[in-house]
Parts: structure tokens; sequence; C-alpha cells
């Protein structure tokens, strides 16, 4: 058995073996040493039983021409939206009665997260009551009007703190003023801080919950100088993240910044994507790819196909009926789950999408030399 470091020459020699995209296993005659070396494919070929590639759930997919579109690489940040994203203060002064909500916690639009006992809530609400009363015992004099306006000047005192004109209405009805001032959420989404307390004396300003929606995020990338005439807002971006490996989320490009920052060259762009289930979080890092609009056509395989090895990008070729071959490539453009190969494959030729692990292990055991027949 040869050690794994035997592997790496073997690959070298099949990666500059590849003249062009058509051009596998046929070395330059550039010297006798140079064709012994290059002549390795063989020895990167491995064999198994059908019972082998049956249990191993090994499955392959052809590679094929598709219209492919360039696509530009930048790195950033996931934010929070901050068209979803609001700070809830104290409306009125008081005391914090209750609390209904607490940091980390999702909430509903219209719960209440927080009663706060405020005497300027109770005084306001007692002057909507009193001028009702008092519109309604003169809507048939002279001096109906005036005493109308009064009424329409108390309520309006009453809806920036957060009362309803429904509510307002229900307050005259029944003529009960509320002893609790509500603190109510304007949205879905969920609390990020809470800084309110039981107990706590609060003034009309005073921090209460920072609530944000995580149905959407903001990713801000940089993009630099030389491609600013590439792009354009709108256009499709891909994100990636170390926490969701091989997983693709998709984004559109909303805003380009229209300065350039001196030091990096580069221009700060925000793409805003869809978080179902807010699997991302703000402050994770992310890859972006952004859609550059150009389009050619090229030889695709799906991502899956692509594995790492000695930090090469190899693929398991199917050459035959339980034989597969390790094969060096060099990829380009990546979207949509594919990636795009440069050189080491020809249309048609048939890659493994699955059961990678076992192929690499047994390529791994073995020898690189000869071929080896597993049961």
């Amino acid at each position: 058995m040869r050690h794994l470091r035997t592997l790496l020459p073997v690959l070298l020699a099949l990666s500059f073996s590849l003249v062009g995209t058509g051009c596998r296993n046929s070395p330059p005659a550039e010297s006798k040493d140079h064709e012994e070396e290059t002549s390795a494919p063989s020895t990167a070929t491995l064999r198994l039983a059908e019972e082998a590639v049956r249990t191993g759930g090994i499955s392959v997919e052809p590679a094929r021409i598709e219209e492919i579109v360039r696509r530009l690489t930048a790195v950033g940040e996931l934010e929070f939206n901050g068209r979803r994203l609001v700070r809830l203060t104290a409306r009125a002064a008081g005391r914090i009665e209750r609390l209904a909500a607490f940091r980390g916690e999702r909430v509903a639009e219209g719960q209440v997260l927080a009663d706060i006992y405020s005497q300027d809530f109770l005084a306001l609400q007692a002057e909507v009551v009193q001028a009702a009363e008092r519109s309604a015992r003169l809507q048939s004099t002279p001096d109906a009007r005036p005493a109308l306006a009064f009424l329409q000047a108390a309520r309006a005192k009453l809806l920036p703190l957060g009362i309803s004109e429904p509510e307002i209405d229900g307050l005259i009805g029944t003529k009960s003023v509320r002893p609790l001032l509500p603190v109510r959420a304007p949205f879905s989404g969920r609390i990020i801080e809470q800084t309110a307390v039981v107990g706590d004396s609060v003034e009309p300003g005073s921090a209460l919950f920072l609530l944000a929606d995580l149905a959407t995020l903001w990713a801000v990338v940089r993009i630099y100088e030389k491609d600013l005439a590439a792009v354009r807002t709108g256009v499709e971006v891909s994100l990636h993240t170390q926490a969701f490996p091989g997983e693709e989320f998709r984004g559109r490009l909303v805003t380009i910044a229209g300065v350039v920052d001196e030091k990096t060259r580069t221009v700060e762009a925000r793409v805003e994507v869809a978080n179902p289930g807010e699997r991302l979080r703000p402050g994770m890092y992310i890859e972006a790819s952004i859609s550059a609009g150009e389009k050619r056509k090229g030889l695709v395989i799906p991502e899956l196909a692509l594995q790492d090895f000695q930090s090469r990008p190899v693929v398991f070729l199917r050459t035959g009926p339980g034989t597969y071959e390790l094969r060096l490539v060099e990829t380009g453009e990546r979207s949509g789950g594919f990636v795009e190969v440069l050189r080491g494959l020809t249309e048609g030729d048939e890659v493994v999408t699955k059961g990678s692990f076992l192929l690499k292990s047994e390529m791994l055991k073995g020898t690189m030399g000869d071929e080896h027949e597993h049961d």
C-alpha cells in the first residue's frame, strides 16, 4: 500500500496533461521523463464490484453545455433589514407595570409587549370622555360646533400614544378609562433587545424593545471599482455562508452606494435576501455571487460532483461499468447548484454526484499504480 503522498504527483500530472476541455489523457511530448509522468491517468482508476456500487448509492450525471451568466464574487456580512427594524419607546411618562415579551422571543403584529401605568394617559382618557359628554349635551345648541372641535382635539391627543380610533370610540361608548397604556408590536418579528424591567420609571422616548422582522435581511457587500460597469440594481445575487455549506440563498441587488472607498477601491452594495425559517442571522459572513449580465455557452456539472482533494478541485468520472477515475478539473462560474468546468471534462462525461465518499475512501486505501477489484 502506498502512502497518501503518492497521490499528489499523480494529480499534478493529470492537471497539467489537460491541454483543453477535450484533450484529456493527451500528454504533451515535451520530454521522455514528462511523458512517463503524464502517462499516469490509468493509475487514478478505481474499479468497484456491482454490489459495492449499489450499496454505496453511487449515481452519476453527464456534463452538459448550458448558457452561463458571468458572475462577480464579493464578500460581506448580513444585517437587519432597516425597513423592518424598530425601536419601541415609551410614549408617555409612567411606570412599567407588566412585561409580556422578552429578548429572543417571537411576537405577532399587535401583540401587547408591556403595560405602563401613566397618570398622563389616565388624564387624557378622562378628557376625551368629558369632551364627548359635553359635545353630546350641546349637540342642538349654538355651542355644538366648538364642543365637537374640542372633542376632536382631545381624541387627537390619544393617537400618538398608540391608541387607535376604534379604541377611542370604545372609550367614549363605555366611559371606562383604561388603567394601563399598552405597548404593542407594530409588526410580527423577534425581540432583539429588551431594556425594560418591571418597576422602571420611564419618560417619553425611553427605550423599551428593539424589534426586527427577520423574514428578510440585508447583505452588505463590497464591489470592486473595476467591476462597477458590469453590475446594476435589480440583478440576481446568490449568497453562500459557512453555516450552511453547499446551500444557496437568493436575493436581489437593491442599492449601490455612490461613493468609492479610497482605501479599498470598493463600493458598498446592499442585497435583500429572503430568510424563510429565520435560518440566516445578522452578523453572519457571506460570499455573494452577483450576476453581471453577460451570457455565453459553457460546460457545467452539478456542484455536488465537485470534491476537494488535497486542496484541489476534483471529480470522480465513470469510465465504464463499475470503473471510476479521479479527475482534476479547473472550474469557473457557479450558479443555481451548478459549476462551470473550464478544463478536465468534455460534454457527456458522467461524473459522480452521490457516493463520492465511498470512492474517495477506496482511492485513499488503495494504491494509485494499479487498478483494484473491490467486492
